[in-house]
Order: structure tokens, then C-alpha cells, then sequence
């Protein structure tokens, strides 16, 4: 099964301060402010959702391709995904823009101070997904991230257009959407992802009810924080999938991002959505353990040990012929 994922390919770049931002700033002339920190350290992270979820399929050995647009200084990143499974031969790159990028200073009481660089995102929607399938041999389901919202709006409509199976998977994109973009983007996908939050927000900016939602897509999938997932559909019954006892919890960025890579993965690989959740549940289990997006490892015995004391026996054996 081919599964090309599209959205946001971007590097974090985090910094921490040592004092308090509060104590930098004059009440009174906060209309001209002008302020540096000195930073203790600069922390360069990979990231992006598209290449999270890539990154995480490409450790479960489920060769995703990877869709978005990145700038000249993509090479070492390249070079990072390719080593571990993820085909990047579809990732734009820009002429004239810098990857996307995530600049942000913290300081001592966690007050943050950042900016986002879209740079070469906005690029995506140049990218026409038939040319994409045309190289691969073919798609069976584009996963449509958070991006440029034009590029999303684009291959959501090729997505129809052309009858290849989409989900919809908003993210942070969600704030700046209206209504109307909503409702154009999730018609007729076969997944919509969203968090409990977003899973609100989409009903209230929709005008749509949950059932109205679950008559308009095959599935719908709801990433439940602590308490793992819901899997629902018109008509079907309702999934419910815990997650693994955790061993820390280390940082929860990226955590969404990795439950999509192991239920994607667990589609390819053609067990049921349960056992796909699972394999998600699991996946975000390892990246919370872990500081940065990017930066966990899979080891097979210790994710099998760790997936057959959540799931049990039976679950494990489905999963455990086709991990890499």
C-alpha cells in the first residue's frame, strides 16, 4: 500500500534564557521595545508534521512518501529521512526560500517567545499530486496535513477529483480555517484526524453535528491525550484504544504526530483499525518518553515486549510479522 503524506516540513530552533522575560520589560514603554537575550543554548530540531509522520512510518518499514516543500538547505534533513525509510523524492524544493522554520526563545519561568517562518511551505501548493503518483507507481491514500492552506485545499480537490482516498487532518491549521474551508476539506475523506479540542472546534466552525460529520467520512478518529483514541463511523461501532503505561513523560511534542505514523503504518499493512490504533498508542507512547520529534529509536523486541504487555498476546503475534 502506497501512502504519500503531504504537509509542513520545518527545523525548531530553541533557545533558553535564564532569567525572566518579566523582568526585561518596562510597563511604560513596552510600545518601543527593544530587547536581546543571551541564550544559554540553541537546541536545532527537526521537525514538521508531514516528515514527523513520515519519520515514524519509515522506522515501522512502511516506505511513506513524503509531499511538501522545503528550501535549498533541506540536503542534511534529506539525507536524515532517507536513512530512515522515507522516500523523498516528491519534496519540492525552493529556488529562493529557506525551509520553514520555528524560532523561539524560553525562559526560566516557561514563558515563551517565538516566531514562525513559513518560507518555502508556501510553495506546496504548486505541487500536483498526479505527478507524485505518476513517479510511485500510484497511491491507495494521501494523508493531508497541516500546510500551506491553499496546498491543502488543492489536494484535498485532487484528492476527489482523481478518486484516491484521503484523510483530512487539519491540525494546526485548524485556527486560521473558517467554516467553510472545514467543510470542503473533510467531505469525503476516508479518516478525519483531530484531537478531543479540535473535534469541538470542527463541529462549532462547521455548523455541522457529530453525527452529520460521521455521515460525510469513512472514519472518524479522535486522539484522546492520556486516555489513547475513538475510532468511529456511521453506523459501525465505536473502537476505544488505550494507551501503554508510559515509562516518563519527557516531552509531548510530536505525540499526535507519531499515533498518525503507526495507524497509518498499521493500514499498509492491512490489520484492522483496533490493531492500527494500537501500533499508534505504542508509537506515541515512545516519542513522549522522549525529548524532540524526531529523536526516538524502534527497537523491535523492546517495542513487541512493550505492545504485547498493553495488547496481549494475540494482538502482538498480527503485528509483529510485518515490523521491520
Amino acid at each position: 500500500m502506497r501512502i504519500a503524506v503531504t504537509g509542513s516540513i520545518a527545523t525548531d530552533h530553541l533557545m533558553t534564557f535564564p532569567g525572566r522575560f518579566a523582568d526585561q520589560l518596562v510597563a511604560d514603554q513596552l510600545h518601543t521595545v527593544s530587547l536581546s537575550f543571551l541564550v544559554d543554548n540553541l537546541d536545532v530540531r527537526r521537525g514538521g508534521v508531514a516528515a514527523n509522520i513520515c519519520f515514524g512510518m519509515g522506522l515501522l518499514g512502511t516506505k511513506p512518501i513524503l509531499v511538501g516543500a522545503a528550501g535549498a538547505d533541506f540536503d542534511e534533513y534529506r539525507a536524515w529521512l532517507d536513512r530512515h525509510g522515507v522516500e523523498t523524492g516528491s519534496v519540492r524544493i525552493s529556488e529562493v526560500l529557506h525551509t520553514a522554520r520555528f524560532v523561539c526563545t524560553t525562559d526560566a519561568d516557561h514563558n515563551q517567545i517565538g516566531s514562525f517562518y513559513t518560507g518555502a511551505m508556501s510553495e506546496a501548493r504548486l505541487i500536483e499530486l498526479k505527478s507524485v503518483a505518476d513517479r510511485v507507481g500510484g497511491l491507495d491514500l494521501v494523508s493531508i496535513g497541516a500546510d500551506d492552506p491553499e496546498a491543502m485545499l488543492r489536494h484535498t480537490e485532487e484528492c476527489r477529483s482523481r478518486n484516491i482516498p484521503f484523510a483530512a487532518d487539519f491540525s494546526q491549521q485548524i485556527a486560521r480555517m473558517d467554516g467553510e474551508e472545514i467543510r470542503i476539506l473533510l467531505d469525503g475523506a476516508t479518516y478525519l484526524f483531530s484531537n478531543e479540542y479540535e473535534k469541538g472546534l470542527i463541529e462549532s466552525k462547521t455548523g455541522w453535528s457529530d453525527e452529520e460529520i460521521l455521515s460525510k467520512v469513512g472514519h472518524r478518529v479522535t486522539t484522546l491525550g492520556a486516555r489513547g483514541v475513538r475510532i468511529e463511523r456511521a453506523g459501525g461501532p465505536v473502537i476505544e484504544v488505550g494507551c501503554p503505561e508510559e515509562d516518563t513523560k519527557a516531552d509531548p511534542t510530536g505525540v499526535g504526530d507519531a499515533f498518525r505514523a503507526g495507524f497509518l503504518s498499521g493500514l499498509a499493512w492491512g490489520v484492522g483499525l483496533e490493531r492500527a490504533a494500537q501500533v499508534g498508542c505504542m508509537l506515541a507512547t515512545l516519542v513522549i518518553e522522549t525529548i524532540g520529534t524526531q529523536e526516538y529509536t524502534l527497537r523491535r523486541t523492546h517495542f513487541m515486549d512493550r505492545f504485547t504487555k498493553a495488547y496481549g498476546h494475540e494482538a502482538a503475534a498480527e503485528v509483529q510479522q510485518h515490523l521491520a
